[in-house]
Parts: structure tokens; C-alpha cells; sequence
């Protein structure tokens, strides 16, 4: 059984995506040690500046670095990061195991993104569309993803 770390700035305050969060970490549980890391998300004006912003994401940064499992595939979901289908992503994760690593943690970061640090540190970077979610969905989609994927690597029909 593989590690799943998901490191994320920010709590599910919506019912309906916790409730969605916990049923694809319930069907995940099969193959998969689930783990949750909620950052705390920096404070900032209405209209930041760019400085705000970017102390913002160090602030974060430093938080998220510090959550990250030791020995972890860290892979950044990003905007610029590359994007990939299902059985892309299924590939993916088959080949970190293949790199003998058994832990994978995905990091969605704030509304204004992750710092440059963090995505440095992180050994993909991913994008799950050129579209914009709320962070709230995005981290109900990262779930049904890696679920989506698994079901790949174990030959069942939920995929089609």
C-alpha cells in the first residue's frame, strides 16, 4: 500500500465538497494510505499588491515545505504545469513507484498559487486544466483523479 499525501492551503468549508472529498478518500483507502494536510492561508487585502502576494506565498511556502513527507514525490498542481489524461496520470504514478519511492504528495496551493520555492522543490508540476477552479473543487477533482488512476492500474471498468 502506497502513501497519498495531499497538502493544501486553505479547508473545505463547503459540506457538499467535504462530503465528496471523504467519499473518494473512502474509496482511495483500498490502495491507499490517505493523508491530509490543510495549510493555513495567509491574510490578505482585498486587492493585494504584488508584494503582498508574494509574501503571502513565501509565508505559505515555508508551511507547505514543512508538511511535505520525507521521501515524497512531490508534484505541484499548477497553471503552467503540464497536463496529462487519465491514464497519463496513471502511468505517472506507476512509474514513481517504480522509482522506489512509495509516497506521492500532490500540493494545490492558495488562490494566488505556490512560490517559486515550492514548486522547485517539487518534482512535477502539474496543471489540471487551463481553466480555473475554486481550490475547494480542485481538491474534490485531485481525489477523483487519483482514483480515476488507480482504477487503471487495477484493470477495472470505472475508468470508461
Amino acid at each position: 500500500m502506497a502513501d497519498l499525501t495531499v497538502v493544501a492551503v486553505g479547508s473545505l468549508k463547503e459540506k457538499y465538497f467535504r462530503d465528496a472529498a471523504d467519499e473518494y478518500k473512502k474509496r482511495l483507502s483500498a490502495s491507499w494510505k490517505v493523508d491530509e494536510i490543510e495549510i493555513k492561508e495567509e491574510k490578505t487585502p482585498s486587492s493585494p499588491s504584488a508584494a503582498q502576494i508574494a509574501d503571502a506565498l513565501e509565508k505559505e511556502g515555508e508551511r507547505i515545505l514543512s508538511a511535505i513527507p520525507k521521501r515524497a514525490y512531490a508534484i505541484a498542481l499548477c497553471i503552467e504545469g503540464r497536463e496529462v489524461d487519465s491514464l497519463g496520470l496513471s502511468r505517472m504514478i506507476e512509474d514513481v513507484k517504480n522509482t522506489g519511492s512509495s509516497s506521492v504528495c500532490f500540493i494545490i496551493g492558495s488562490s494566488h498559487g505556490l512560490s517559486e520555492r515550492v514548486k522547485e522543490k517539487c518534482r512535477e508540476r502539474l496543471s489540471m486544466s487551463k481553466m480555473t477552479f475554486p481550490h475547494e473543487l480542485a481538491r474534490v477533482m485531485l481525489y477523483e483523479a487519483v482514483y480515476r488512476a488507480s482504477e487503471i492500474r487495477r484493470g477495472t471498468g470505472y475508468h470508461k
